[in-house]
C-alpha cells in the first residue's frame, strides 16, 4: 500500500465519520426541539419572540458543537477500520466504514455516560428528561475499579492496534503514513492530557518577607452553621474547617442581613446593609450593578493588592456587580435570560454536558460548563490552587475569593460523597440529587411544596455529603497553602452567603423564613498570622462586620460608608460589643407553607419579573412592584438572647419574640409575656426598616 492510496482511503473514511456525525446530530436536534425545555423562568411571548434569533443561533451553536464532538467520537472507529484493511488486505466498503464510525460513537458515548453517571450523576440529573431511577440498575454495576479497568484495556487495545497497523504500513512501504499515524495518535494523547486531565500546581518557593498579609476567602453557598464539628453536629463532616478554627477564631452567631446570594455577598464585601447598597434580592437591573458603596476588593486593589475571584455557577454575582476584582474566573450573570436561553434544551445539553465538564467546555461553551445544579467542587478547588500559584509568584500581596456551589440545592455532589451518608437501599427519585430541581427556578418554585413531597431523610444525607465534599476540597486548598509557605502570611476566612431551612418552620429553602436562624446564621471562621488560636466569639456578630475587620487586620482603614464594625479587639481577647443583627427575607415566588392568613403579598413570577433591557437580557423585578416586594418582607432583629420577628399583614402586623438561650429553635412566642422587650426591639427594628439610605459616591 502506498502513502497516496492510504491517504485517499483516510479521506474517504473521515468523510464517512463526518456523515455519521451529521446523521447523529440532526435527530438529536430534532428531539431537543420536539421535547423543548428551557432553563430559567417562563417569560411572556413578546419577550421570547424578541429572542427567537438568539435561540436559533444558540441551537445552531450547540448543534455545531454536537457535530464536532460526534465527529471526534466517530473517528477512532474509522481509523480502526482502515488499519484492519491494511492488515487484512480487504477492499474498502463505505457501509462497513459507516458501521465502524457509528459503533465507535455509540461505545464512547455509552462509556462516558457510565463514567459521568458514577462520578457526577448530578450532571445527568440536571439535563435528563428521564426519571433517574431508570438508571439505577446500570449505576449499581459501576465502580471506580471497573471503569478504570475498562478505560485502561480500551486504550491499551486501541494503541496496540494503531502500532500494529503502523508497522504494517511501514512494512508495505507507506512510511510517511506510518509515521503520521503514530504521531497523530501520540498528539491526541498529549492534547487529552493537557486539556482534559489537569495536573496539580507545584508548591511555591518562599514568599517575599515584609509585605502586607495575603487574604484568602473560601465560601460555600447555602452552608448551614450547625453542620460544623465545633457546632456539635452528629457527623464529623468538617475536620478541615474545624482544624482551621482551632488555629484561629470561630464566630458562632454570625448573621447575614438577607439569605439570598446577591444581597448577602454585597453586604459582606461592602460592610453595609442591603437598603444601603441598594440590592434587596437576586433580581436587579443593570443600573444597580455598579454599586454605590466601596467594596473590599476595590479597597484592597487600591492598596496595591492583586485581587481575584474564582467560582462556579453560584458565583456569577461576583462578575455581575462591580466589586473591584481585577481578575475574574467566574461565569456571567446566571439571572440573565440570554445566558439561560444559550444553554439550550435538555437532550442536546445532556450530550454536550457528558464531555464538556473540563477546560475545553469552559473555554468554548461556558453556558454548558456552568450549568446550574452541576457540581464543580473538584474542578473549582484545582482552579483555586492554580490561581494561588499564579498570585503567589508575584511580590505583591493578594486577595483571592473562592466561592463554590458545593452545598447549594439540588445537593448533587461527586463520587463518593453522594453515597457517603445516604441509605444504600434508597430507591426514590433523589438518590443522586434532590429530584425535580433541574434549574434555579425549579428550586424556587418547589419551595411552596409541603414536606410530604420530599424524601427529607435522603435529602439531608445528600446535603451532609455536600458539606463533606466542600470540607475535603477546603483541606486540599489549605494543604497547598501550607506546602507553599503562604499560610504564615495569609489571613484565611471560610464563610457562606446564607444557610438553609429543612422544614424546621414548615418550609424549606433559602431566605423564606425569619423565624428560625437556619437561613440567617452562617459559619464564619478566621485564621491568620496575627490572630490567637482557639478563639470563639459566641455573641452576636454580623456579616457586615467582616470587611472592616479584615481591613483592620491588614492594617488598612475601613471605608467611611461601612456600617459594620471591626471585631479585631474581640478576636484578640477584648470584649465583643453588643451588636444588633437585622434580617429580612428574600422574594417569594410561590406561596409558602405556614404563611399566616392576610400576609402582604405580590404577583407570581410571570407578572413579577421582566427583562427591562432586552439587549442585556438581565432579569429584574418590575419597578411598579419593587416597593410592594420590600413591604411584604418578613424581618427580624437579634439582640443578645432575644429575637423579634415581624410579619406584615394586610391589616397590621404580627410580632413574635423568642428567647434563643432557652428556645434556640424558636418554638415559643414570648411577645405577650415580655411586652417591654418586645416594644424595645420593635423600636430598634422599625428604625432600621425606615432608614432612608444615602447614596454617596464610591
Amino acid at each position: 500500500m502506498t502513502d497516496s492510496f492510504f491517504l485517499v482511503l483516510a479521506l474517504r473514511a473521515s468523510n464517512m465519520a463526518a456523515l455519521v456525525a451529521i446523521l447523529f446530530t440532526l435527530p438529536l436536534l430534532g428531539k431537543s426541539l420536539l421535547d423543548f425545555s428551557q432553563t430559567g423562568p417562563p417569560m411572556g411571548r413578546e419577550i421570547l419572540r424578541h429572542y427567537r434569533a438568539l435561540l436559533a443561533l444558540s441551537l445552531g451553536r450547540l448543534g455545531l458543537a454536537a457535530f464536532l464532538l460526534a465527529n471526534l467520537l466517530a473517528l477512532p472507529g474509522v481509523v480502526a477500520y482502515l488499519l484492519g484493511l491494511v492488515l487484512s488486505g480487504l477492499p474498502y466498503h463505505p457501509a462497513v466504514a459507516a458501521a465502524a464510525a457509528l459503533l465507535s460513537l455509540a461505545v464512547l458515548v455509552f462509556f462516558q455516560f457510565c463514567r459521568v453517571l458514577h462520578d457526577s450523576p448530578g450532571v445527568i440529573a440536571a439535563s435528563s428528561h428521564y426519571a433517574m431511577p431508570r438508571f439505577y440498575p446500570l449505576w449499581e454495576r459501576l465502580s471506580p475499579a471497573r471503569l478504570a479497568r475498562a478505560a485502561f484495556l480500551a486504550r491499551l487495545a486501541y494503541s496496540g492496534w494503531v502500532l500494529l497497523g503502523a508497522a504494517a504500513l511501514w512494512w508495505q512501504g507507506a512510511v510517511y503514513s506510518a509515521l503520521g499515524l503514530v504521531m497523530l495518535h501520540g498528539l491526541a494523547q498529549l492534547l487529552y492530557r493537557a486539556w482534559i486531565e489537569e495536573s496539580e500546581p507545584l508548591p511555591l518557593p518562599a514568599g517575599t518577607p515584609g509585605k502586607r498579609p495575603n487574604l484568602l476567602m473560601i465560601g460555600s453557598d447555602t452552608l448551614r452553621a450547625d453542620r460544623l464539628g465545633h457546632a456539635g453536629y452528629r457527623r464529623a463532616l468538617t475536620p478541615n474547617l474545624d482544624r482551621l478554627a482551632a488555629r484561629g477564631a470561630a464566630l458562632t452567631q454570625c448573621y447575614v442581613p438577607c439569605a439570598r446570594t446577591a444581597p448577602s455577598l454585597l453586604s459582606l464585601f461592602t460592610g453595609t446593609w442591603p437598603h444601603s447598597h441598594g440590592v434587596r434580592d437576586n433580581f436587579v437591573g443593570d443600573a444597580q450593578s455598579g454599586l454605590n458603596r466601596a467594596a473590599l476588593p476595590r479597597l484592597l486593589a487600591e492598596a496595591g493588592y492583586q485581587t481575584a475571584a474564582v467560582g462556579d455557577w453560584a458565583a456569577s454575582d461576583l462578575s455581575k456587580f462591580d466589586l473591584g476584582f481585577t481578575t475574574l474566573d467566574v461565569p456571567a450573570d446566571q439571572w440573565n435570560l440570554k445566558f439561560l436561553l444559550r444553554q439550550g434544551p435538555k437532550d442536546i445539553r445532556l450530550f454536550l454536558s457528558l464531555f464538556l465538564g473540563n477546560r475545553i467546555g469552559k473555554f468554548f461553551l461556558e453556558e454548558i460548563y456552568y450549568l446550574g445544579g452541576v457540581p464543580l467542587t473538584r474542578h473549582l478547588g484545582l482552579r483555586a490552587r492554580r490561581m494561588l500559584e499564579r498570585l503567589g509568584e508575584d511580590e505583591r500581596p493578594f486577595f483571592l475569593n473562592v466561592f463554590m456551589a458545593s452545598t447549594h440545592p439540588p445537593f448533587a455532589s461527586e463520587y463518593p460523597y453522594y453515597t457517603m451518608y445516604a441509605d444504600p437501599d434508597y430507591r426514590g427519585p433523589s438518590k443522586f440529587a434532590m429530584a425535580k430541581l433541574a434549574d434555579p427556578f425549579e428550586i424556587i418554585r418547589r419551595q411552596g411544596e409541603p414536606r410530604e413531597e420530599f424524601d427529607l431523610e435522603q435529602i439531608l444525607d445528600l446535603y451532609d455529603g455536600c458539606v463533606k465534599s466542600f470540607d475535603d476540597e477546603l483541606g486540599r486548598i489549605l494543604d497547598y497553602l501550607e506546602q507553599s509557605g503562604l499560610a504564615r502570611d495569609t489571613v484565611v476566612v471560610v464563610y457562606s452567603d446564607h444557610g438553609m431551612e429543612f422544614f424546621e418552620h414548615e418550609t424549606w429553602g433559602q431566605g423564606n423564613s425569619a423565624i428560625g436562624d437556619f437561613s440567617a446564621r452562617i459559619p464564619m471562621v478566621l485564621a491568620g498570622p496575627s490572630l490567637p488560636a482557639a478563639t470563639r466569639l459566641d455573641g452576636v456578630t454580623r456579616s457586615i462586620d467582616l470587611a472592616p475587620t479584615l481591613l483592620d487586620l491588614l492594617g488598612l482603614p475601613p471605608a467611611p460608608t461601612m456600617e459594620g464594625v471591626s471585631l479585631v479587639d474581640a478576636l484578640r481577647g477584648g470584649a465583643l460589643p453588643e451588636l444588633p443583627a437585622f434580617y429580612e427575607t428574600g422574594i417569594w415566588l410561590t406561596t409558602l407553607p405556614g404563611t399566616p392568613d392576610g400576609h402582604l403579598s405580590y404577583p407570581g413570577i410571570l407578572e413579577l419579573l421582566d427583562v427591562p433591557d432586552l439587549a442585556s437580557g438581565t432579569l429584574a423585578v418590575k419597578p411598579r412592584y419593587q416597593q410592594q416586594v420590600i413591604a411584604a418582607k418578613d424581618r427580624s432583629v437579634r439582640s443578645g438572647r432575644w429575637k423579634l420577628v415581624y410579619q406584615p399583614l394586610q391589616d397590621g402586623k404580627l410580632l413574635r419574640l423568642y428567647d434563643l438561650e432557652s428556645d434556640p429553635d424558636c418554638r415559643r412566642d414570648l411577645s405577650g409575656e415580655q411586652a417591654e422587650v418586645t416594644a424595645s426591639l420593635w423600636g430598634l427594628l422599625q428604625a432600621w426598616m425606615e432608614r432612608a439610605p444615602e447614596t454617596p459616591p464610591r
